[in-house]
């Protein structure tokens, strides 16, 4: 089969199309031919050789993606060869053919594509565990997102406001700060203009947001804290702003706030299936109902797959940046 893949560790000139095996299905697993999948932040970490694949995972790029079932692993029940599907995955994406637990299986959404169906699990399992499961917010709460207008952002802005929260969001230039008061946000702030703490503690009579999704990492660590109500809980996600910060507990006891940080790649498989299945159960009738629509930038054949990186790293998107595997 024909699969994106990295030469060696570098920038994004090393991915290269080329012909590897096809994989085999394996017990509780299910072959899908994929049509398309998408780019994650997590796959330039791992271009650039700062984000190795769990243990037993393909080497090759792509946390998610959609397609037909073509082949069904041993002990497989629930799924039949030929149905549309999209999947959760640990690695293995930028392929013509990738393997799957059948625990991290969803259907396609009713009205959505099988392209655009490639761009929705991992942003969809993220928010939906980070932002209601874990962090459990509530409708009358407030919540910030940091990089409103990224996939993970414009995702975290629709279902927080699906959800009777009042959204804050961050975005660096203008026409993302519209493009997220487009997908729902109350205050949308350009944080290249604005200090997002004062913003906060303006719209909010100094009383600060109950819930943080933060992309960002240590450089933002002092302004979320800062940017909490009581008993607000701050999930972190994205490290681009740092691995190490400074953290003043005291600030954190005098608000009675938690911070919690996750990933969804190497969890166990349990875990990740059941973050699937509540996002099936939770977010697909919001997007079936047209209350959340998926956000894609553009689509790139996979042969462009350095291109696409490249467009990520630029931030000059807004929303998914996604592979059509079938494309020539």
């Amino acid at each position: 089969m024909k699969a994106a893949v990295a030469s060696g560790p570098g920038g994004p000139e090393v991915l290269v199309l080329a012909e590897v095996p096809r994989p085999s299905p394996g017990a509780g697993e299910v072959l899908i031919e994929v049509t398309a999948t998408a780019v994650n932040r997590a796959d330039l970490m791992q271009r650039e050789g700062n984000y190795p694949p769990p243990r037993g995972v393909s080497t090759i790029l792509g946390l998610e993606c959609s397609g037909r079932i073509a082949e069904l692993g041993p002990g497989v029940t629930g799924w039949q060869v030929g149905e549309e599907v999209c999947a959760l995955l640990a690695g293995g994406g930028y392929a013509e053919f990738a393997t799957a637990p059948a625990g991290q299986l969803m259907r396609v959404p009713a009205g959505i594509d099988l392209v655009t169906a490639g761009s929705i699990p991992e942003v969809a399992c993220t928010v939906w565990s980070m932002v209601f499961d874990n962090s459990k917010l509530a409708p009358g709460e407030s919540f910030l997102v940091h990089g409103g207008s990224s996939g993970i952002g414009t995702i975290a802005i629709q279902l927080a406001k699906a959800q009777g929260a009042r959204v804050f969001a961050t975005a660096g230039t203008d026409v993302k700060v519209a493009a997220c008061r487009d997908l729902g946000a109350d205050v949308a702030i350009n944080y290249r203009e604005q200090d997002f703490v004062e913003v906060v503690k303006a719209q909010t009579d100094g009383a600060g947001v109950d819930v943080i999704l933060d992309t960002v990492g240590a450089k933002y660590i002092g302004g979320n804290v800062a940017s909490l109500a009581m008993a607000g809980r701050i999930a972190v996600i994205g490290m681009v702003g740092g691995i190490a910060g400074e953290l003043n507990l005291g600030a954190l006891m005098a608000c009675r706030g938690t911070i919690y940080a996750a990933g969804l790649r190497a969890r166990p498989l349990d875990q990740k299936a059941a973050i699937v299945a509540g996002t099936e159960a939770h977010v697909w009738p919001l997007i079936e109902a047209g209350k959340i629509r998926p956000v894609v930038d553009r689509v790139l054949p996979l042969a462009e797959a350095a291109e696409a990186h490249r467009i990520l790293a630029a931030s000059t998107h807004v929303g998914k940046v996604v592979l059509d595997v079938r494309r020539p």
